[in-house]
């Protein structure tokens, strides 16, 4: 009995060692997870206007170099934050090689800010509209920085090579515009793949907000229609080119499919645990991403139980204004500067 109880105990340590590395190499899966988002942002915070500095400091709280004024309150950074740029590129074919450099690289016809919030379990969405006019470097054919002007952000994508060049450049504007706000990874998914995607959810369901005859019978104002397939890209990609302002519509547009597409998504995802794995899977060649296995797995286990709503996509304001070629979005600096102070800080007590 003695050395049965010797042998069951070492198969039993065996075991249980065995455990404990697989759950140990988990969470080092997550821990290099983690540490791979944050090492991955060009900053580590944005680079807003400090405020008057404090006369006097009160109970012995030290101000904080990265802390920030607004209306009368004092904010902070949240590190916790993880922030990813989503964007929709104006490209049929799949993503396979690099194109040469000059402005074959695709537009960015869609960018969203995907903000994921661990301290508060929130997901909060800002969508940027392409016609923003905000600084973007211009580069020639063989990859070399000619110089930097004011343009549609969504050229930027253009300048690289279809591929992790020009989702750089683009992260790169988007980051700028937004104060130099940390961004830890992005997707960039051709416009063709929004068939796909749709369908593999099931579709979604919309009350139509504007007329798209010209492109679909079916989508007249105010049709309650359940989007598939084809007539899913219609939604989201056709504009009247020769209307003003036809990038507002859209935008807002894909704003309302988003809301219904995500809500779609977190109830498939909570029956099938596979379905974002087979998502990706599916899309794979028509998207570029940084985000890696390690990376999701960080992310991933809680990221169900975060909330969502209406409230929780923000759009930047502007205003829409014409010049001989194409229309510019004017960003009003206000609004965009409340809107980082809103989504990617918190608000401590702090006296004089």
């Amino acid at each position: 009995m003695r050395g049965k109880g010797r042998v069951f105990l070492i198969i039993w340590a065996s075991v249980m060692t065995l455990i404990v590395l697989v759950m140990a190499g988990f969470e080092a899966v997550r821990f290099f997870g983690k540490s791979n988002l944050s090492s991955k942002s060009a900053t580590s915070t944005p680079m807003l206007v400090q405020g008057e500095e404090p006369v006097s400091e009160s109970a012995g709280v030290a101000w904080q170099s990265d802390w920030v004024r607004y209306d009368g309150s004092v904010y902070d950074y949240n590190e916790n934050i993880t922030t990813f740029l989503i964007m929709g590129i104006d490209k049929k074919d799949e993503v396979v090689t690099p194109v040469a450099e000059g402005m074959d690289g695709g537009q960015a016809d869609a960018l969203f800010l995907l903000v994921l919030n661990p301290d508060e379990e929130t997901i909060k969405i800002i969508g940027i509209n392409r016609n923003s006019m905000t600084n973007v470097d211009i580069y020639d054919e063989y990859g070399r920085y000619q110089n930097t002007i004011v343009a549609q952000i969504a050229i930027q994508h253009g300048f690289g090579d279809g591929m992790e060049k020009s989702c750089e450049y683009q992260v790169k504007a988007v980051s700028s515009m937004f104060y130099q706000l940390p961004i830890h990874g992005y997707a960039a998914i051709n416009m063709s793949a929004i068939p796909e995607i749709n369908d593999q959810i099931g579709g979604v369901d919309v009350d139509v907000i504007e007329d798209l005859t010209k492109w679909d019978k079916e989508l007249y104002e105010g049709a309650q229609v359940h989007l598939t397939g084809e007539q899913a890209f219609t939604y989201l990609k056709c504009r009247d080119m020769s209307e003003s302002g036809g990038s507002d519509k859209r935008l807002e547009r894909q704003r309302q499919y988003l809301n219904a597409f995500i809500d779609v998504a977190r109830e498939k995802s909570l029956q099938d645990p596979n379905a974002a794995v087979e998502l990706f899977t599916a899309i794979k060649d028509k998207m570029v991403t940084d985000i890696t296995v390690d990376e999701i797995s960080y992310l991933a286990p809680d990221l169900t139980k975060y909330k969502f709503d209406d409230t929780d996509f923000k759009m930047i304001k502007g205003k829409t204004q014409i010049n001989d070629i194409y229309d510019e979005f004017i960003v009003d600096d206000d609004d965009l500067y409340k809107t980082i102070i809103e989504t990617f800080y918190k608000k401590i007590d702090y006296l004089d």
